[in-house]
């Protein structure tokens, strides 16, 4: 299958906590980060994840936001450090590729967040991504 979600990053499984209706899982990346999606109870049940189970996360482009450095006092739990690769701007958008230990991510942020964080090649970033904005497929 053919997703348009530009952010596709390898794991595996390392731990699922359970809840009444969500569980929240737990990936390790394969350039060894940590993140943490928060989907389903049925949704890990019918993809069969466990501790070993080997995935992809995905996230919309819209989905990642940026910071110049990591921030603290925030309840996004997934902060990974990167490096911008490329600013592509529009006239109101900008695309933003960070590479990030054992991937790409892409963000899509306005142009004007591009100019008052001076990113640009080269600029060391924070990718910010809520857990429940991560979603999982099986490998």
């Amino acid at each position: 299958m053919t997703l348009s979600i530009r952010n596709q990053i390898p794991g595996t499984v390392t731990a699922v906590t359970p809840g009444e209706v969500m569980a929240t899982v737990k990936v390790r990346l394969t350039g060894g980060q940590d993140i943490t999606a928060a989907i389903t109870l049925e949704s890990v049940e019918d993809l069969g994840l466990a501790s070993g189970t080997a995935v992809r996360a995905l996230v919309k482009s819209t989905e990642v936001s940026l910071a110049t450095a990591p921030v603290e006092g925030l309840s996004i739990r997934n902060q990974l450090p990167g490096t911008v690769t490329d600013v592509a701007t529009g006239g109101a958008m900008a695309s933003v590729k960070v590479a990030v230990d054992g991937g790409e991510l892409t963000s899509a942020i306005t142009k004007d967040a591009v100019t008052d964080l001076a990113l640009s090649a080269g600029t060391p970033v924070v990718a910010l991504i809520k857990s429940t904005e991560i979603s999982l497929a099986t490998a």
